[in-house]
């Protein structure tokens, strides 16, 4: 009956006074929870000791046996707490929020009828400011309550909590209630941020989260040892030659690249009482959890993003003891997988994109930097797979030379000089982490490609990629570099680039072809001297300082004793006849390797292997492509001194290489009928498609290297008999150095370059040298090729007869990269043709420079002479193809089957004679633009006044008149009658 009257009719209590359940005995069961309830409690409030565990659990035990009373357990305990709250009564209001935390662990099953009730006592205990005791109490209720969830059911109401625990991580104050009044907050946050990677559900108030835990975030600091300090020291050194632009650097990283050591992953159950109560413990768990929270790139950058944000603002990216380097470190420590950390790296690349770091640059070169040491940090352990981010890194170099380049205060120009420096240290960390080397390749050939024609911006780029080929260089070993060929789509970019209309962007394209090619000792970080020591970017500024430093006296005694060393080695025609401040400029000069070292050792016969390891190879269509190459580049009709230095350098690695790799016979026979022509060239007075000061630098391009390849193919006399025919002094603007290749004076001024004095000049001692050169030519190149008879298997006459004959570009080359013809300086350059970069200054659009200069960039293929017209008519060459097709067609349908080899044979064979007169026409009409490039200005207004009269060249010469008409379209054609139309027709 007790047991129907409780269950089933539980109206009876208060209707059957008769009823047997009414007995005091059948009752008991009934109070027995407010008898459990008033046990838990002491009788007087000021008796010492901790709430009785004992009996708390028993009442527990009867919630959970009794769940339809635990909704009046929680509202006697609500109740209670609240009384107890007002009389600041902190025995009883633990005892209930320990209750509480017994109904968690023993009615986990049961949890709706009392979630509620747990939930308003959090938010009443939290609300109080007068105590930090309930604060404490309440902070730790809600994380035993996070801790017990199975499910989502209360992520709102878990979630409307979070702004007030992190406001109470951040409370102020060092006394020890403040100190475990945040520990208990970080220990909250901690359980958040655990609960949202179980549920997979982001807070909105996860900013805020991150923020507190970073602010109670302290980490131990980098202790710098003695080794360090020196280090330190020496790091100071080489910024300090870095940024002068006067030599290599001595160490190998800066004083702010130190690795933070790997910090332990902290378990929450194994802390000490000592620790629970420390925020900087739980503020480190809190990074785990947010750590295993962001396993994918999405969740990744809502951690990332708040904290860098946090770092902005607080200007905490200084490394090495900056919370930036501390805090990213132990991230990248605890991440499981290699892919989220590189995750990281790029990460905080990208992020110098971000509104309130762009414009500064300090700041951009502090983020770097602590990019630079998680590069550092992760190929300690993994290797660098995802490399996208190198391509913003040279982008903001580059950005950051176009702002050196515009006039600047001093504040500015030294800022980016911090950012440039730290963008190289930064490449050359990952060029270190990185194993397959082809994709840098490919971005630097895609780079290269997209190379602007403003003089400014190109420059700039052409930096940004010299200085990731040096740390690219510097990263190879020399097993890979010497197994490795000389990437194709790089090789095509580069010689693109090479016919650039800047010069100075020509020069770039040379030094970053001969860095990749070959590393040379001392040269691994030089890449930044180099780039600011060179004429690339044409800085207003003087890179080198003027004040008295510790280096002024190590100069002068490194001075003092090459020069003792050396000598005063002072040989006839001037060869040596240079002066001191040459000599040292070039000896000393970041811009090519110094090949002196190898010339003194190949006077005997000795292996080239053992002292080029670490060259890269060539194949033989890419020797080819080099050859044509370096033909156009040298007829170039604006090439500068500078060029000539460059394309000298470039042909002198191509020989090495030649000499090393013992490629086929008949490229090194081409290679010596290369500079045969070209000395040729120089001497062709007659040819007026070059003006004479280029073909003097022709002329000391062509000595130089053929005296180079006489001494590393040991090719005897011909560098004594070159010297005898061609002094030292040649070239005011140019020497050959005691390595025999090509040095610009520094003491040279360059305006009187192609004034018509210099011009004068030039081609008077030209005709004097040719007087001299026609007596002994073929000495010279019968010694040639006995010896290249020698140590090759061609025949001696052969070999002589393709030195004679004239070089001619390779069609492959002539047609399948054809230069663009680039628009006259007087035009204007729109800002659409300027799509290297979307914020291109106002300033970069105007190019006024002389060494700028636009030019047709499709050279002359030969020197056929000006009197024998090359044109061939439309009319003629359609004739022609129709010829060659109608033979196609003839064979096509031939009875008589033929093989496979000698159909192809005929038709190459058809199609030869065609190819052959369109390169001569395509030749001549380039010559013809060429010569009409540079002009004075009285010679332009002769041309304009006869291109009026109906005559290219003058009156009296009809040839090129005849050749020009036979270039029209029949008087028939449409777009004939268009062009008279439209006035053009005349």
């Amino acid at each position: 009956m007790g047991f129907i009257s409780r269950n089933v009719f539980p109206a009876c209590e208060s209707m059957c006074i008769c009823c047997p359940a009414l007995r005091s005995r059948s009752r008991q069961p009934v109070k027995r929870y407010k008898k459990l309830l008033g046990e838990i409690f002491p009788k007087s409030p000021v008796s010492d000791g901790a709430p009785n565990e004992r009996k708390i659990v028993k009442l527990c035990e009867y919630a959970a046996k009794n769940p339809i009373r635990i909704p009046k357990i929680a509202k006697f305990l609500e109740e209670r707490c609240y009384k107890d709250l007002r009389s600041e009564q902190m025995k009883f209001i633990n005892i209930v929020t320990e209750a509480y935390n017994k109904m968690l662990c023993h009615c986990k099953d049961q949890m709706a009828y009392f979630a509620t009730s747990l939930l308003n006592v959090v938010t009443e205990l939290l609300e109080n400011s007068k105590l930090d005791t309930p604060t404490i109490l309440g902070c730790q209720t809600l994380t035993r309550f996070i801790y017990s969830q199975v499910d989502g059911t209360y992520t709102h109401s878990i979630e409307k909590f979070a702004l007030k625990v992190c406001a109470l991580a951040r409370e102020e104050g060092d006394e020890h209630q403040k100190l475990c009044l945040r520990a208990s907050g970080l220990q909250c946050l901690s359980a958040m941020v655990w609960f949202m990677g179980e549920f997979s559900h982001i807070f909105a108030a996860v900013d805020e989260i991150v923020h507190a835990t970073l602010d109670n975030y302290e980490a131990n600091m980098i202790v710098q040892t003695n080794e360090d300090r020196e280090e330190q020291n020496c790091n100071w050194v080489n910024e300090v030659i870095r940024c002068e632009g006067r030599g290599t650097a001595v160490c190998n990283s800066p004083s702010y690249m130190i690795v933070r050591p790997r910090t332990a992953r902290k378990d929450p159950t194994l802390l000490t009482k000592e620790e629970t109560e420390m925020p900087k413990v739980w503020a480190q768990i809190c990074l785990q959890r947010m750590v295993d929270l962001a396993k994918e790139s999405t969740t990744l950058r809502q951690i990332l993003d708040p904290m860098f944000s946090y770092f902005n603002s607080r200007r905490q990216w200084t490394p090495p003891n900056g919370l930036a380097m501390i805090v990213l470190s132990d991230a990248v420590y605890l991440m499981e997988t290699s892919g989220s950390q590189q995750l990281v790296l790029s990460t905080v690349v990208r992020h110098l994109d971000n509104k309130h770091v762009a414009n500064d640059p300090e700041l951009k070169a502090y983020i770097i930097q602590v990019a630079g040491c998680l590069a550092k940090l992760i190929r300690t352990s993994s290797y660098l797979r995802d490399i996208s981010f190198v391509n913003d890194l040279c982008r903001h170099l580059r950005k950051s030379f176009q702002a050196t380049a515009r006039s600047i205060g001093d504040e500015e120009l030294n800022l980016n000089v911090m950012l440039q420096n730290s963008i190289e240290d930064c490449l050359r960390e990952i060029a270190k982490g990185i194993v397959n080397t082809q994709h840098l390749f490919d971005m630097m050939a895609v780079s290269v490609e997209g190379l602007p024609s403003s003089g400014i911006v190109s420059r700039a780029a052409v930096g940004s990629l010299l200085i990731l080929a040096h740390a690219m260089s510097s990263a190879l070993s020399p097993s890979m570099r010497s197994q490795q060929v000389f990437p194709d789509g790089l090789l095509d970019a580069l010689l693109k680039a090479m016919l650039h209309p800047n010069v100075e962007t020509r020069v770039g394209a040379h030094e970053i072809f001969s860095v990749i090619l070959l590393q040379s000792s001392g040269q691994s970080q030089a890449g930044l001297a180099s780039v600011r020591a060179s004429g690339y970017l044409n800085e207003l500024r003087n890179w080198r300082s003027d004040t008295t430093s510790a280096f002024t006296s190590i100069t002068a005694r490194l001075d003092k004793l090459r020069k003792e060393k050396d000598g005063a080695k002072i040989e006839k025609n001037g060869y040596n006849n240079n002066t001191h401040e040459d000599l040292k400029n070039y000896k000393s000069s970041p811009n090519f390797h110094k090949l002196n070292s190898i010339i003194d050792r190949t006077a005997g016969f000795i292996n080239l292997a053992d002292m080029l390891p670490s060259m890269m190879k060539f194949t033989e269509d890419q020797i080819g492509q080099l050859l044509s190459a370096f033909w156009i580049q040298s007829t170039l009709p604006d090439i500068l001194p500078s060029n000539i230095e460059a394309i000298a350098h470039s042909i002198s690695l191509m020989l090495l290489s030649l000499r090393l790799k013992n490629p086929d016979d008949g490229l090194v026979v081409r290679a010596f009928q290369l500079l045969f022509s070209l000395r040729n060239l120089s001497l062709e007075l007659n040819n007026g498609s070059l003006p004479t000061v280029c073909k003097r630098l022709i002329l000391a391009l062509s000595t130089s290297t053929l005296m180079f390849a006489a001494k590393i193919y040991q090719i005897p006399h011909i560098c004594e008999m070159l010297k005898t025919q061609v002094p030292g002094d040649v070239d005011p603007y140019l020497f050959i150095g005691d390595d025999l290749q090509l040095h610009v004076r520094t003491q040279a001024n360059m305006k009187d370059f192609g004034s018509s004095g210099d011009s004068q000049m030039a081609t008077s001692m030209l005709f004097e040298i040719r007087s001299k050169v026609e007596l002994s030519n073929t000495i010279i190149t019968d010694i040639v090729a006995k010896n290249l008879h020698k140590i090759s298997k061609l025949e001696e006459a052969d070999v002589k007869m393709q030195l004679l004959e004239s070089f001619t570009p390779d069609d492959a080359f002539m047609f399948g990269s054809r230069p663009n013809v680039e628009p006259q300086p007087n035009q204007s350059v729109s800002k659409e043709s300027l799509s290297f970069d979307e914020d291109i200054p106002a300033g970069s659009m105007a190019e006024d420079e002389v060494t700028s200069e636009l030019s047709v960039r499709f050279p002359p293929r030969g020197s056929p002479s000006p009197s024998i017209p090359q044109v061939i008519s439309i009319g003629q060459l359609m004739e022609s193809a129709l010829e060659v097709a109608g033979q196609v067609v003839v064979s096509s349908v031939s009875t008589s089957p033929l093989p496979y080899d000698t159909m192809t044979n005929r038709c190459e064979t058809f199609g030869t004679g065609t190819r052959q007169k369109l390169s001569r026409w395509l030749a001549t009409e380039n010559r013809q633009m060429n010569g009409l490039y540079r002009n004075s200005p009285e010679e332009s207004y002769a041309l304009e006044k006869v291109v009026e009269d109906g005559n290219i060249y003058g009156r009296e010469s009809g040839v090129l008149q005849d050749s020009w008409s036979m270039m029209r379209l029949p008087p028939a054609s449409p777009f004939d009658n268009f062009l008279k139309a439209a006035g053009a027709g005349r």
